[in-house]
């Protein structure tokens, strides 16, 4: 009785036709050194020592994952026992592929090609069990290949224990070793090894790459597709062929540009570009919007400012080299309108913001707020602060209350200056708006406190003084200078609070209250502020601190960097001035090195 075959089920050669598919990356693995993508510097050394005939007994080669250590390990190997298809052939760098060694290679079966993974067989037992079999000779090769991978992994007693046949193998033994953290290495062993690094690929040479591959195996796919594969490869040429498997499967098929944004979690880039525009415009309504949009849409806040930060890259590439646009780059118009709305140091900014803000997404509890607060921190810098006008006026009723005398319009003699030498004094601006009488001003006593204008307005020659760093001398300087320094050499006031009072000017005082300028906000803090008014009162100054923010041209720290450069020009003069000197750059040329002369500190 005949038997029947059971509906529904499988038989063996069916199932295995079912998984005979290869994946792309092992499928279009190189088989020969012309084959190898973006190592052309590795390829070179090894074909011509292949050709001369000058091979090292150990190789190493480093590099990130995926940019072909073990692809050029087989074909070391390959090249090193290929036997022609005669049979007859020798040691070349172009192994033919068809005879038996090279057959064996690729499909991993040459007993003379041994392949350990440190990362698994780490130890010195492990190591010990590979190099017995160096004392055999080759049973169907010309050599024996060992390829140790991720040969940083072993353990200190391994590398101890392979150190003497690296150093020395047999004729017929070759090391290849490899790994992706050359740091880790000993250098006992660097120093026995030669070594290639294999360099990142870059996105342009894997989307060459990905779109011959995907000819070959009559895929359609977009442009834009292959190039957002090949942005997320990363440089290795490994990944972007497993990108590009999955996002066949994804689509069905075939590489469409939205397909593979949506598999990645990629921004569509018009919303890059409306970003960057609303930031460009200061439009921070539009900013919000748009993140709330990409919110909405699930799209990942890392990869916004990924997005961005590749825009912001080539925009700034396009504002310092115009005629570097891509003219057959979709987006290159686009990208190259935005360069011309936003100023060069703005897209830096952005592009250093976008970087460090990656970095702040997983400290925020929301990441899309993190990404918010990134976004509109460049408003930030670029809408005109109202911060200190609001605080200027909230602190006008305080500083009316002080007495108002115009300082004498004298020349105070610089510090630390020979004499003789003195620094101008510009005349201020009045001391009351025009439409106010003109504050009483009482004598007092020859060493009693006396007021000095808070409310001056600086001229705008004075501005330019103060705006370049410069020193304006004012009669509180003098005092202010030698208080703060006093406070300075007893450590009594440090870190911000010794900050704080070299960095500010004083600018009123009577005899209970004073009033201190400072540039930065910052340097504004009440327990800045609280410490610093203790050690004055600890000096025997009774009094109560305010602090307004403006510009300074008269602070403890302007008058030692005063100081400073005038001791720096005398040292100058008095090297230049040396008849020995002279001499020198008379007769023989010589020049005095810049930054070697240094005054002696007394």
């Amino acid at each position: 009785m005949p038997l029947r075959r059971a509906k529904g089920r499988i038989g063996p050669a069916r199932r295995i036709a079912r998984m005979s598919y290869v994946v792309l990356a092992r499928k279009y693995r190189p088989k020969t050194f012309t084959e190898m993508v973006g190592q052309g510097h590795v390829v070179q050394a090894l074909s011509n020592a292949l050709t001369q005939q000058r091979l090292h007994h150990a190789y190493l080669f480093t590099g990130t994952r995926g940019v072909g250590k073990t692809t050029v390990s087989r074909l070391l190997a390959k090249s090193l026992n290929c036997q022609g298809p005669d049979g007859q052939g020798g040691i070349t760098a172009t192994p033919c592929g068809v005879c038996q060694a090279c057959v064996d290679i690729d499909s991993g079966r040459f007993v003379d090609y041994t392949e350990l993974d440190a990362a698994s067989n780490r130890g010195v037992d492990e190591v010990q069990s590979l190099l017995e079999q160096a004392v055999y000779k080759p049973v169907q090769g010309r050599f024996k290949v060992f390829m140790i991978d991720e040969v940083h992994m072993l353990t200190g007693h391994a590398f101890n224990a392979m150190l003497k046949t690296l150093e020395e193998p047999p004729e017929y033994l070759k090391f290849v070793l490899a790994t992706t953290d050359p740091q880790k290495v000993p250098v006992t062993v660097l120093s026995r090894c030669l070594q290639f690094n294999l360099r990142p690929m870059a996105p342009e040479t894997v989307q060459e790459h990905l779109a011959h591959v995907l000819e070959a195996e009559g895929v359609q796919a977009e442009p834009q597709a292959l190039r957002l594969l090949s942005r997320a490869a990363r440089g290795s040429m490994r990944d972007g062929l497993s990108l590009a498997d999955q996002a066949i499967a994804y689509g069905g098929g075939k590489l469409e540009e939205v397909a593979v944004r949506q598999m990645l979690g990629s921004v569509d880039t018009s919303h890059v570009f409306r970003l960057i525009d609303a930031l460009a415009q200061a439009d921070g309504k539009a900013v919000v919007e748009i993140s709330e949009e990409l919110r909405l849409h699930g799209f990942s806040a890392a990869s916004t400012l990924e997005e961005m930060s590749a825009v912001l890259q080539r925009m700034a590439v396009i504002q310092a080299v115009p005629s570097s646009a891509e003219a057959d780059d979709s987006e290159a118009a686009e990208i190259a309108r935005l360069a011309g709305l936003m100023p060069a140091d703005e897209t830096q900014l952005l592009y250093s913001m976008c970087l460090h803000g990656r970095a702040e997404l997983g400290l925020a509890p929301d990441e899309y707020a993190a990404l918010t607060m990134v976004l509109l921190r460049l408003l930030a810098f670029k809408a005109p602060s109202k911060e200190k006008k609001t605080l200027n006026e909230a602190r006008a009723p305080e500083r009316a209350t002080l007495q108002v005398a115009p300082p004498a319009r004298t020349a105070v003699p610089a510090v630390g200056a020979p004499p003789g030498r003195v620094l101008p004094v510009l005349e201020p601006a009045p001391a009351q708006p025009p439409h106010r009488p003109p504050a009483a001003v009482n004598p007092r006593p020859a060493g009693e406190v006396v007021g000095v204008p808070v409310r001056v307005q600086a001229e705008s020659a004075r501005d330019n003084a103060q705006a370049a760093g410069h020193l304006v001398p004012t009669e509180e300087g003098d005092f202010w200078h030698a208080t703060v320094m006093a406070l300075v050499e007893r450590e009594a006031i440090t870190a911000l609070v010794r900050e704080l009072a070299l960095q500010s000017q004083l600018v009123g005082r009577d005899e209970g209250h004073w009033m201190l300028r400072v540039e930065r906000e910052s340097l504004n803090q009440p327990a800045s502020r609280e410490r610093l008014q203790n050690a004055l009162q600890a000096a025997g100054y009774a009094v109560k601190l305010g602090v307004e923010v403006g510009a300074v041209g008269d602070s403890p720290a302007r008058r030692n960097a005063a100081a400073a450069a005038e001791r720096q020009r005398a040292a100058e003069d008095v090297i230049l001035a040396d008849p020995f000197v002279q001499d020198m750059m008379r007769d023989f040329g010589a020049k005095i090195v810049p930054g070697s002369i240094k005054p002696t500190i007394k």
